[in-house]
This record gives C-alpha cells, structure tokens and sequence, in this order.
C-alpha cells in the first residue's frame, strides 16, 4: 500500500449532521457517563488520546464532543464501499499503517488541522488491543503535540470494550460506558526540541500513567498488535539526552474530574 492522497475538504464535512442525529440516539442506547469535558479547550488546537479497546471508541469519543474532532483509521477502510465515504466524512484521516513515512501525508493533514486550531484525535497504542490491557504507546501523538504546540487531553474509556468486544459485529445495546478526558499535559516548555526522540518517548510515557489512572487498565509494556501495524510513526530510540518527568505516583494520583 502507498501513501494514501488526503482530500481535506470532504474530511469531516458530515461531522455535524451526524452528531446531531447519533448523540440522542446513543444516549437511549447506552447510559454514557462524560466526566472532565471541561478539560477539552472550548478554542484552540488539542490531542485527544485516548485508549482503544473497541471499534465503537471512534464514535462515542467524537459523539460527547461539543466541538468536530478529526481522527486517524486505517487506510483499509477506503477499500470498502461501505465506508469508503463515509468514514472520511465523519471525520477520519486515512492513514497507512506500516508507520514511519507511509504515514507521512496522514500526519501532515493532522498537523494542518492543529496549526489551524482544531481538534485532532489519535490512538497512540496504534491499534485496538485485544487483551483488554492499556499497551505502550507510540510517539507520534507527542510529535504532533511538540511541533505545533498543541496540549495533549488523555482519554480513559471504560465500558465501551463490554458494549462491542472484538470481532462482535454489532454492538450491544442498554450497557454502561465512562468517557473521561483528563488533565491537558502541557508540552510547552518543549518547544526547542522539536525532533529529540527522548522527549517524544518521556512525554508518551507520561501520557500513558495519565490515560491508565483514567481508565484503569493493567498496564503491558509491549505494542498493541503486530509491531508493522502501528498506525503512527514511533520514534521510540531513547539515545540521547535525557530529560525530568513526574514520579508515577504523582502521575497516577486521583484528580477530581466534574461529571457532565
């Protein structure tokens, strides 16, 4: 598979209509509880990551949004009829897969859509996980975020894995599910060192304490899924300079998060 040409004008355009239509439509379906929406700027650019536990995710996230969010999917979908259309009008940048600079013109669109201050949303463990665990993730949500100096909003989804399990083709009605948007990690006072692999992995791995103590999930040091399949790039060589973070008791400490 090639790079995969981006048309940015029919990327998100049905966004709004649909919102409209599924937000009632989830709320009779499932009893969806949205704590910490005061975390998402109501202006401005934003990384929205949170983890992926079931297909459902892409929808319910963008669904308790007050803004249009666009987000990556595998460039897979385009090949389908179904969802050839659709998918990008809801909002989804195509993206190849095999990572590194087949994903390139994927994360050019994303750092276009956060340099005109939008919200841009990424998987950073790449691809659904399967074990119901949180996975590492990969840096390429922080590359975005330090390049345009964007915040990053951790997201711990709870639930939605039990309303749609992998491979269940349909979802199941009139179960729980909690969306919880975190606290902004500001990536400021990184904005001299654009490219430093050390600070993508630091800033990711804070990332992933704060979208565990979120959702709380066991967390596997490994990559979700086949490493090929990483639908983000991964500067994940750690050579180089070092720099501080927070302790993970600092990080995992509770925050209060106001219900919606």
């Amino acid at each position: 598979m090639g790079s995969v040409g981006i048309d940015m004008s029919k990327i998100g355009r049905a966004q709004p209509a649909v919102k409209r239509l599924i937000r009632p439509l989830f709320n009779r379906l499932w009893d969806i509880a949205v704590e910490g929406l005061e975390n998402v700027p109501v202006h401005g650019p934003a990384v929205l990551c949170p983890n992926h536990i079931s297909v459902i995710d892409s929808f319910m996230v963008p669904a308790v949004l007050n803004r249009a969010m666009m987000y990556v999917g595998k460039a897979e979908y385009l090949d389908d009829w179904k969802t050839a259309r659709l998918f990008p009008a809801l909002g989804m940048i195509p993206i190849d897969r095999r990572g590194g600079e087949h994903a390139r013109t994927a994360l050019d669109a994303a750092r276009a859509i956060l340099e005109n201050g939008g919200l841009f949303g990424i998987y950073p463990e790449g691809t659904r996980s399967r074990s119901g665990k949180l996975h590492k993730g990969h840096t390429g949500a922080a590359r975005l975020a330090v390049e345009t100096g964007a915040p990053i909003i951790p997201v711990g989804l709870i639930g939605t894995r039990e309303i749609q399990p992998p491979d269940q083709r349909f979802p199941t009605p009139f179960r729980k599910a909690t969306i919880r948007f975190g606290t902004p990690i500001d990536v400021a006072r990184y904005a001299q060192r654009v490219g430093d692999r050390a600070v993508y992995r630091e800033i990711t791995d804070e990332l992933m304490y704060e979208i565990q103590a979120l959702c709380g999930l066991e967390y596997d040091n490994t990559y979700a899924g086949a490493k090929s399949e990483a639908t983000v790039p991964s500067d994940d060589d750690t050579s180089g300079p070092t720099i501080n973070r927070r302790s993970s008791a600092d990080v995992l400490k509770p925050r209060p998060l106001v219900g919606v």
